[in-house]
C-alpha cells in the first residue's frame, strides 16, 4: 500500500470542467490579485515610512507567497496520500490534523470548517470593499457634475448592477472579463502615473526611513490584503488544465507576483511621495475630480474592479454549494438554487457596504484577520501535521519545523495587531470612541 502511494501522481486523476488555459490562470491571477489593494498602498507607505514599507512588504510578499505555495505542495501531499485528485483547502486541513499531534487530532473536522469559514469571510470583505470602491469613485465624478448624494445610495445602485455579471458561474467564461479588467485597470494606472509625476513636494517632506510605529498594524492590514486573494488563488490552480506549472521558480504565480510586486512598490512609493498625509483610503479619491483625464483614469479602474467582483465572490458560492449545499451533487434544481444563492450575496455584500462604506479600516480588517491565518498560519499547521508521523521527516535539523513555528510567530503577531488597530479605527470612524 505505502507503494502505490508514493507512485500515486494527483495531478493525472483530476477531472476539471471548463478548464483554464496557462494564459487565462496568469490573467485571472494579475486581476484577482490587482485590486483596490494597490490603490491603498501609498497610504499604507505614509503609515510605515518609504525604505520600512519597500523592506516589510518584500518580505510580507516573500512569505505569502511561500504560505501559499506551501499550502499547494500541502494539498498536492494530502491528495497523494489519500489517493484522489485533488483535495481542498478545508480536505487538507481535516487530513493533516487527522496525522498529527493529539490535541490537533482531536479537532481535525473542526480545522476544516475553520478553513471554510476564514476563507468565505475573507473573500466577503473582499467584495464588500469592491462594491464601495466602485462607489466611491463614481460618487466623485457625479457630484462634480450633477448633485451631491449619500455615498449609501451609491453602494446600493452598484450592487444592484452587480447581479448581471455574477450569475456568471464557471471561472473560464470570466476569463474574458478578467483581461478586459486587467487592460482597463493597467491603462487607469498609466494615467494616473502623470498625476503622481506632477507636483512632487521634496522628498524630505516625507518619512523617509520610518513612519508611526504606531500604525505598523494598519500597514501590516493594507499590505497583506493587497498582496494575496487566498481563495481565488487556490481555485485558479484547481481549475488548470496543467496545474503542474502553476508553482515553480518560473510558474504561473511567480510570474504573476513579479509584476505586481513591481507595479505594487513604484505605486506606493510615488503615490506616498506625491500626496503625504493627506491620502484617502483609495489613492483614486486623491486625484483632481475637475480634470478629464483623472476622471477617465477614476472610472476605469472602477470598471476594472466592478468586473473583478465576480471573480471574488466565486469562492464563497463554490464553497458554500461544493462543500455543504450540493455536496454530493444530488440537489434538485440545483442551478436554481446558485442563482438564487447568488442573488442573495450580493444582496448582502452590498448592505454591509451601506452600513460601513469606508475603505481604510475594511481593508486592514480583512487583510489582517483573515490572510494572516489562510496564508501563514494555516499553512505552517499543515505542514507541521503532515510531517509528524515517524515514517516522515521535518529535514535535517528540522529545519521546516523550525521554519513553521516561525511563520506562525509571525501571523499571530500580525493577526492580533493588525486586527486590534483595524477594529480600533473602525470604532473611532463610526462610534466616536477614542481609542484604549
Amino acid at each position: 500500500m505505502a507503494d502505490k502511494i508514493v507512485d500515486y501522481n494527483p495531478y493525472e486523476h483530476r477531472d476539471v470542467d471548463n478548464p483554464l488555459t496557462k494564459c487565462g490562470a496568469f490573467v485571472s491571477l494579475l486581476k484577482c490579485i490587482v485590486g483596490t489593494g494597490v490603490l491603498a498602498l501609498p497610504l499604507a507607505f505614509h503609515y510605515a515610512g518609504i525604505v520600512t514599507a519597500i523592506i516589510l512588504l518584500l518580505l510580507c510578499t516573500f512569505m505569502l507567497i511561500h504560505g501559499m505555495q506551501l499550502l499547494i505542495y500541502s494539498m498536492v501531499e494530502c491528495s497523494r496520500r489519500m489517493q484522489i485528485g485533488y483535495a481542498s483547502f478545508p480536505e487538507a486541513m481535516a487530513f493533516s490534523f487527522a496525522q498529527g499531534p493529539a490535541c490537533f487530532r482531536c479537532s481535525a473536522k473542526a480545522g476544516g470548517y475553520l478553513v471554510d469559514g476564514v476563507l468565505a469571510f475573507s473573500h466577503y470583505g473582499v467584495c464588500v470593499v469592491y462594491l464601495v470602491f466602485v462607489a466611491s469613485t463614481f460618487k466623485q465624478i457625479i457630484d462634480y457634475y450633477w448633485q451631491v448624494f449619500d455615498i449609501r445610495i451609491y453602494v446600493a445602485v452598484v450592487g444592484i448592477f452587480t447581479i448581471p455579471i455574477f450569475l456568471i458561474r464557471s471561472l473560464k467564461w470570466l476569463v474574458p472579463f478578467n483581461l478586459v479588467a486587467t487592460v482597463l485597470i493597467y491603462s487607469g494606472f498609466v494615467m494616473m502615473f502623470y498625476y503622481l509625476f506632477t507636483g512632487l513636494p521634496s522628498l524630505s517632506d516625507r518619512d523617509i526611513l520610518i513612519g508611526d510605529i504606531g500604525n505598523m498594524g494598519l500597514f501590516f492590514g493594507i499590505a497583506l490584503f493587497a498582496v494575496s486573494s487566498v481563495g481565488v488563488m487556490l481555485a485558479i490552480e484547481a481549475k488548470m488544465a496543467k496545474p503542474e506549472a502553476y508553482l515553480g521558480w518560473f510558474g504561473v504565480l511567480d510570474l504573476a507576483i513579479f509584476v505586481v510586486l513591481i507595479s505594487y512598490i513604484l505605486f506606493g512609493f510615488f503615490g506616498y511621495w506625491r500626496y503625504g498625509d493627506q491620502l484617502s483610503g483609495s489613492i483614486s479619491l486623491n486625484l483632481p475630480t475637475k480634470e478629464i483625464p483623472s476622471q477617465v483614469a477614476k472610472i476605469l479602474i472602477a470598471v476594472a474592479i466592478y468586473l473583478t467582483y465576480p471573480l471574488a465572490g466565486y469562492v464563497v458560492i463554490d464553497i458554500i454549494m461544493t462543500h455543504y449545499w450540493n455536496k454530493n451533487g444530488d440537489l434538485k434544481h440545483a442551478k436554481l438554487k446558485e442563482t438564487l444563492l447568488r442573488i442573495l450575496f450580493v444582496i448582502l455584500t452590498t448592505l454591509n457596504g451601506v452600513l460601513a462604506p469606508n475603505l481604510g479600516p475594511l481593508l486592514s480588517l480583512v487583510g489582517a484577520l483573515t490572510i494572516s491565518l489562510l496564508n501563514l498560519i494555516f499553512p505552517a499547521l499543515i505542514e507541521i501535521c503532515l510531517y509528524y508521523p515517524p515514517e516522515y521527516s521535518y529535514g535535517k535539523l528540522k529545519w521546516k519545523l523550525w521554519k513553521d513555528i516561525f511563520l506562525i510567530i509571525v501571523g499571530t503577531i500580525i493577526l492580533i495587531e493588525g486586527t486590534y488597530f483595524a477594529i480600533v479605527d473602525i470604532v473611532k470612524e463610526y462610534g466616536n470612541v477614542k481609542a484604549i
